[in-house]
């Protein structure tokens, strides 16, 4: 009783600062309303500065909430993602911010047209727990980028990470800039209903219809980066060695626990051994062992365990063959390490073939022809990403033109999320909006349109009392 009183009000003080904190920040835009690109600029070099200062104890702090993740792999996939992606920000952010100047019909002339990039006010951002570090910074990149102010939400699931993004953030700006918020499903119900000038959340399909909900009680426009089951096309007459080695490193990283990683595989019928095959000695190559190698991450929690292993369970009791792909032959028990389970003879009543896996479980399913893959990939829920693994520029273009995701990659997995210059976000169930480079600029700004008019007033010549004359202006201009 003791430690749940003392979590409920701990959670009643997180609503309280969340709450000041909010009205601190909204406070602070109305006195501000328009920073600088040279403002703007500074903010992003301080962030990256920060961030490769604190790189080290914040991949130390990934790895103690997952119980096991490399720090090379943190590194990779998202202090460099960050970097990288605010550098782009800050070699654009002037021409971004530039005024679009547009036509003015000879109807309204004379006068002037502009399109003006204003900053939106106070930011959301809702981070999961799978990659708290890019899932936090790359928003908040983009907010700044557009002269916002922020408050981030972390996962309950990543306390030491962010202990160490407080402190970071902390060292950088003032909180009525940019603030953090900890804090568990209370805390996350109730951010998700402030009234927000715009709100980014990255999680499940599910957790999204529920914020999506909460957010139109005041109708704020939202940015949903959500999941869903990305598919990976193994084409007839593609390279087998190169198609498993992509797919392995997309499906190992972080085991599995990524939006985008490879859901399932599509390949041809009769192929199957001849991928599991391959996929044992390729991954066998990256992991040649797994239970004490600080290269594999390990699940992040047990309630994310326990659902994998009981996905696991309900497709073989439902008749499905499982390979498991454990090179060294090793025991796991006692940790939550978790090798990939290579899922045959899946049916629709499996969960591995209804959810999102987000783990290392990977279903195959063959198909008789490419139009039947199409056609699967097309029966379900637009994905998040898809994968294509052929060198033939025909089957390329049937795919792209016949299928709809949030993104796509040829012939690799996952890096296309990595391109600065592209947007990345969902499709109906998988997501909506964008928040990376110039998308994520445009998105989190609102492009205000501007028509300036001089002391000759060309609009007089529609003015009341109207005769014979407005009737000759109508048919000049526009009966024609």
């Amino acid at each position: 009783m003791v430690a749940t009183a003392t979590s409920l009000v701990a959670a009643d003080q997180e609503l309280q600062r969340m709450q000041q904190l909010f009205n601190q920040q909204q406070l602070a835009y109305r006195q501000h309303p328009l920073p600088t690109a040279a403002e703007r600029i500074s903010d992003l070099k301080r962030l990256k500065q920060a961030l490769l200062k604190y790189r080290t104890e914040l991949a130390t702090a990934v790895n103690e909430d997952f119980s096991c993740r490399s720090i090379d792999e943190t590194e990779i996939a998202e202090i460099m993602t960050c970097a990288q992606g605010i550098d782009y920000s800050v070699k654009h952010l002037k021409r971004w911010m530039k005024p679009s100047r547009r036509h003015v019909s000879m109807l309204f002339a004379p006068s002037h047209n502009h399109v003006m990039y204003q900053p939106l006010g106070v930011v959301g951002i809702m981070v999961p727990w799978n990659y708290p570090i890019q899932l936090a910074i790359l928003p908040l990149a983009t907010a700044l980028s557009a002269g916002n102010r922020a408050m981030i939400k972390m996962s309950e699931f990543t306390p030491a990470t962010n202990k160490v993004l407080q402190k970071m953030l902390s060292d950088v700006f003032n909180e009525s800039q940019v603030a953090l918020i900890e804090g568990e499903v209370e805390v996350s119900s109730a951010f998700a209903e402030l009234p927000w000038d715009h709100l980014i959340f990255t999680g499940s399909t599910a957790v999204g219809k529920i914020v999506m909900s909460a957010a139109a009680k005041n109708l704020t426009p939202v940015t949903l980066e959500l999941g869903g089951k990305s598919p990976a096309i193994i084409a007839p007459g593609a390279s087998m060695e190169d198609a498993v080695e992509r797919i392995c490193f997309g499906k190992s990283l972080n085991a599995g626990q990524t939006c985008i990683a490879p859901d399932y595989i599509l390949l041809p019928e009769g192929q199957e051994q001849t991928f599991i095959d391959t996929y044992q000695k390729t991954f066998a190559r990256m992991y040649p062992s797994l239970r004490d190698n600080s290269d594999y991450t390990a699940i992040v929690n047990q309630r994310q365990f326990g659902r994998l292993q009981s996905w696991v369970e309900d497709a073989r009791q439902k008749g499905a063959k499982i390979t498991v792909v454990n090179p060294a032959a090793e025991d796991f028990s006692g940790t939550r390490k978790m090798p990939l389970h290579i899922i045959e003879n899946g049916n629709a009543d499996m969960k591995v073939l209804q959810e999102e896996l987000f783990g290392p479980v990977l279903p195959v399913v063959p198909y008789k022809t490419l139009d039947s893959a199409i056609d699967y990939i097309n029966d379900r829920d637009r994905p998040l990403a898809l994968y294509l693994f052929s060198y033939d520029k025909a089957i390329q273009n049937t795919v792209l033109q016949r299928t709809h995701a949030g993104g796509v990659s040829i012939n690799d997995t996952l890096m296309h999320i990595a391109q600065d210059d592209m947007p990345f976000g969902g499709v109906g169930p998988s997501g909506m909006g964008h928040y990376h480079g110039k998308e994520g600029f445009i998105a989190l700004s609102k492009a205000k349109a501007v028509h300036r008019k001089g002391k000759f007033n060309s609009g007089q010549f529609i003015y009341p009392p109207y005769g014979n004359g407005i009737q000759k202006l109508i048919k000049k201009f526009f009966i024609r």
